[in-house]
């Protein structure tokens, strides 16, 4: 059965505690706990030890579990200890991008030895490494993905999929699946409005107000046999001073009630998704 959960971006405006909340009482299963510099630290990689009891005592409150953590940058100081702390957290999977830029040869080199010794380091924890094809880095897309995976070709590194990357890098998300389902070990999940660089404002990010066909992505991986874990990856919801170019019509902190219907929202639908294909009992 898949399991939903909401990365915990979305609520960086807010604590922990307050995320969990809301996450649960719209029906999730879980919570991707973002570790993310200067965007979301819901977890301090370095102090997540004084963390740990805390967060572990607050899943428990409202029956949660971790699904994820995601670090962002392969930044190997911060994903030793990322690793560490999913090891001991239950954490199944660390998910990173690969940096760089695309269509840069020296990038990709250079970013898959990186991947690569991270992925060995991975293993020793008895952690996956979800390796997430974004726009713009130079793993982008199903052709630099796979490269990567036979060029790094470790049992630890899995691929954490994300149909609006896909959508911006010139796919039908549900239609490149069948190559990559091998690979995939977690997905993220949201909707965009179009095939710009970024993913819309919050709001158009919810599962179904967008443009990508997320109904036949859903289908196509509970058809390829996918039953881990998919979590919303919802976006600029905490931005104060939007400096990226596709941020520039986000308002800034939304509110908790509206971060809340955001994540309703999207369990509704992503949740009927699977429930009509049997991947859902509930």
């Amino acid at each position: 059965m898949v399991k939903l959960g909401v990365n915990s971006v979305l609520y960086g405006a807010f604590d922990y505690a307050t995320a969990v909340k809301h996450i649960a009482m719209s029906g999730y299963d879980g919570v991707e706990i973002a570790a993310l510099q200067n965007m979301c630290e819901h977890l301090d990689l370095d102090t997540w030890k004084d963390q740990a009891g805390s967060l572990l005592e607050t899943n428990a409150e409202y029956g949660m579990e971790f699904l994820g953590m995601e670090v962002g940058a392969p930044n190997e100081e911060r994903l030793l200890k990322a690793f560490e702390a999913a090891a001991a957290l239950h954490i199944p999977v660390v998910n990173i991008g690969s940096g760089g830029k695309s269509g840069n040869e020296e990038d990709f080199q250079r970013q898959t030895v990186i991947i690569a010794k991270m992925a060995e380091k991975a293993l020793q924890f008895g952690v996956t490494l979800g390796l997430k094809p974004h726009v713009g880095a130079c793993i982008h897309n199903a052709e630099t993905v796979l490269r990567a995976i036979k060029v790094i070709n470790s049992p630890a590194l899995g691929v954490n999929l994300d149909p609006s990357h896909l959508h911006r890098s010139g796919y039908d998300s549900h239609k490149v699946l069948s190559i990559l389902m091998p690979y995939v070990r977690h997905i993220h999940i949201r909707d965009c409005p179009g095939r710009d660089q970024g993913p819309g404002t919050p709001e158009y990010q919810v599962c179904g107000r967008g443009n990508i066909d997320l109904f036949s992505f859903c289908g196509e991986l509970v058809k390829g046999g996918y039953s881990g874990n998919v979590c919303l990856e919802i976006i600029g919801a905490n931005i104060a001073n939007p400096a990226d170019a596709w941020a520039k019509d986000i308002k800034g902190s939304y509110r908790l009630e509206e971060v809340a219907a955001m994540t309703a929202e999207s369990y509704g639908y992503l949740n009927a998704c699977f429930k009509m294909p049997g991947a859902r009992c509930t």
